[in-house]
């Protein structure tokens, strides 16, 4: 009874305190660019529905406001930029309660504090750049994704800068988009695609929609010069570029219905962070993934995303020998309209170690009073952890955030 009260009274006191600021007064830049509510690009944000998936194919272009522009004495288009800035921000404010923190609830105020500077730069050219403060205080480039996009026929085709593989993704069923979007599951170690490059490369690379469903790309990564953890006790850099492609085939059929079914994967290779010599570690994730969309009455629907990766790893130079580790994630989420969620999500790590194994369990509810302003409840459920069934309900974590964007 004690965790029950000390949960709703969280909840309570986070909705009291953000709601007493009253409705955001304004939306994100990329909906004052085209002059459409956050709805015509997604579900519940931060998933994307098809026309939003469009938008970022097409490059962040579309606009519906004046533009400023000049012409050239060829009569092309030698000037075209937005009269209003597409800037925007974001606020997280997050409490966590788990069993081995001290507190055993944490407030983050906040959590995460973003900037972006998002929308057309140019007629073919647009961008995602997000700047974010932790709650450890101090700003840093966060995800950031620089396209450029052109059409020939009815093929899309175009030229991505990004800092983290698979943020230019289309779908929420890969790492950088993927559920539950906040919080979640802290497995022990996770495939490298996934997680620990983000902010750490950068990639270049091209991409087309061939118009009959097919997807495909092919981007190459290099490091920054930001050493990262390869194993637990040493740190890495890239040797050369490593290459991520992705494929993937979509369909909306006759009946509203959607589907995505893809692969993608990326061959890393990394050496000593300070003399870019000597023995290196390989790693070769593969994968493949899924997005179902199912629309019902009312703007209902039900989404179901899923991945599954295979890493193999060789490490030459931390002394690992050559584990290998699989990772299944598979969550269903049911959306009321743009206003609610609730989500259910699943994650199962094992490896020929053993000390990879985990298996988690996510319930997610979020409630959205505006488009702009999210406020959820999250429980992960831990019935495995590091290869370990002892303990493991000691990793479960209770988390209660409100997102504000404007």
């Amino acid at each position: 009874m004690k965790k029950n009260r000390l949960y709703s009274g969280l909840l309570v006191g986070t909705l009291a305190t953000i709601l007493m600021v009253g409705q955001a007064a304004a939306v994100p830049s990329f909906a004052r660019q085209t002059g459409m509510a956050c709805a015509a690009c997604h579900t519940v944000f931060p998933e994307l529905n098809s026309f939003g998936r469009t938008f970022k194919l097409n490059g962040y272009t579309m606009t519906g406001i004046a533009q400023v522009e000049a012409k050239n004495s060829e009569a092309a288009s030698g000037l075209q930029f937005n009269q209003i800035p597409p800037l925007s921000a974001m606020l997280q404010v997050t409490a966590v309660t788990d069993k081995k923190s001290d507190p055993r609830t944490k407030i983050s105020l906040p959590d995460q504090l973003s900037f972006f500077f998002a929308g057309e730069i140019s007629p073919h050219m647009g961008s995602f750049i997000q700047m974010t403060m932790g709650s450890t205080g101090g700003f840093a480039i966060d995800n950031t994704d620089i396209r450029y996009a052109n059409h020939a026929g009815n093929v899309t085709y175009g030229v991505t800068l990004n800092n983290n593989p698979t943020v230019q993704d289309l779908w929420n069923s890969t790492p950088a988009w993927g559920f539950p979007f906040t919080g979640g599951v802290s497995p022990t170690t996770s495939p490298l695609v996934a997680d620990g490059l983000g902010q750490n490369v950068a990639g270049l690379g091209g991409y087309a929609d061939w118009g009959n469903g097919v997807y495909t790309e092919l981007t190459l990564y290099r490091d920054m010069g930001n050493a990262f953890d390869a194993s637990a006790t040493t740190s890495a850099k890239i040797s050369g570029a490593a290459p991520y492609y992705r494929l993937a085939w979509n369909k909306t059929f006759d009946s509203g219905d959607y589907l995505m079914v893809g692969t993608y994967g990326m061959q890393t290779k990394l050496v000593n962070g300070t003399t870019y010599a000597g023995p290196e570690d390989k790693y070769n994730d593969a994968a493949i993934d899924l997005q179902y969309e199912h629309p019902l009455a009312n703007s209902n629907m039900v989404s179901v995303h899923s991945s599954y990766t295979n890493e193999k790893q060789t490490l030459n130079y931390s002394g690992g020998g050559t584990p290998t580790l699989k990772s299944m994630r598979v969550n269903a989420i049911y959306h009321w309209g743009y206003h609610a969620t609730a989500s259910l999500g699943y994650l199962n790590n094992s490896g020929n170690s053993g000390a990879y194994d985990d298996t988690a369990y996510t319930v997610q509810y979020s409630y959205l009073p505006w488009q702009n302003t999210k406020f959820t409840a999250q429980y992960v459920s831990y019935a495995k952890k590091g290869g370990s069934t002892a303990n493991a309900s000691d990793n479960n974590t209770m988390t209660l955030q409100a997102w504000l964007m404007w």
